[in-house]
């Protein structure tokens, strides 16, 4: 789909994308200044340019590019031309406050394997880890987990563009919590998992801070099983969001989802009040 986007081009909004499209100039290859008679030459100009930059920017993974240019609620776009360079990604932490919290759990996945950094383990990972990635997917990441991370990385920086399916999928008519929203989806948690939530979340991190390995357990479980669901999700808005483009664009398929390997303990949950 980005391939055939011009809404990032100076001077192109959603009518004149469309007026392109139905011109019969359906991607960047097709694009010369003799096809963009009815554009006034300056612009035409700007849009060709713009246009050549875009494919080198693509060829050298440089999602931050077209996150600077690409108008924000149509960033979900970039997916699959930036899949093999996505990270899918949503952190833990003791609080709201990322002057006063701390982050506990970091979870990590690239589409193929999951990953969880933990505060006084590995957490210190994190800036020379996520340097691999050119787009990062989260949900409800703009207002929380990447503020919150830049607060508390210095090493972490700006140079990716982001997609938080949030917005997206509010425009489609999903809106709510991450897993309100997976239900309607047609996603599924297994067992007393569907029943953890953030402040769950900090309840499990205390409970391993007294020594209940299990705890621990269970919170990276719930921490691996969100991040890992982004996945499906993100496929499930690009999918909704291409019907109302007016060109052939292939649907994504929903590639299988590897197993989590981390046992939870569902009496604890219940406990807890899941």
């Amino acid at each position: 789909m980005l391939v055939n986007s011009f809404i990032h081009a100076p001077g192109v909004g959603p009518k004149t994308e469309l007026a392109l499209w139905e011109a019969g100039l359906t991607c960047w290859d097709e694009c010369s200044p003799d096809l963009l008679d009815f554009v006034g030459p300056t612009r035409r100009a700007r849009i060709v340019e713009h246009l050549r930059e875009s494919a080198v920017a693509l060829g050298k993974h440089r999602a931050s590019f077209f996150q600077e240019c690409m108008p924000s609620r149509e960033i979900w776009r970039l997916y699959p031309e930036f899949e093999e360079k996505t990270v899918f990604l949503d952190i833990e932490t003791t609080g709201l406050s990322s002057s006063w919290d701390d982050i506990t759990v970091i979870s990590l996945f690239d589409g193929r394997e999951p990953r969880a950094l933990v505060k006084g383990r590995d957490l210190a990972e994190f800036p020379s880890l996520i340097k691999k990635y050119s787009l990062i997917v989260t949900y409800n990441g703009a207002t929380f987990d990447l503020p919150f991370l830049h607060a508390k990385f210095r090493a972490f920086k700006k140079n990716y563009a982001h997609i938080d399916l949030r917005y997206p999928l509010a425009r489609l008519g999903y809106a709510g919590g991450l897993k309100t929203i997976e239900k309607r989806a047609g996603i599924r948690r297994e067992g007393a998992l569907a029943g953890v939530d953030g402040f769950m979340a900090v309840m499990l991190w205390y409970e391993y801070k007294r020594g209940n390995r299990k705890a621990l357990n269970t919170l990276l479980r719930y921490a691996l099983e969100d991040v890992v669901n982004l996945k499906p999700l993100m496929e499930f808005t690009y999918n909704r969001n291409i019907r109302a483009i007016p060109l052939k664009v292939p649907k994504l398929k929903h590639a299988s989802l590897p197993a989590i390997d981390v046992p939870f303990d569902a009496k604890l949950i219940r406990r807890f009040g899941g």
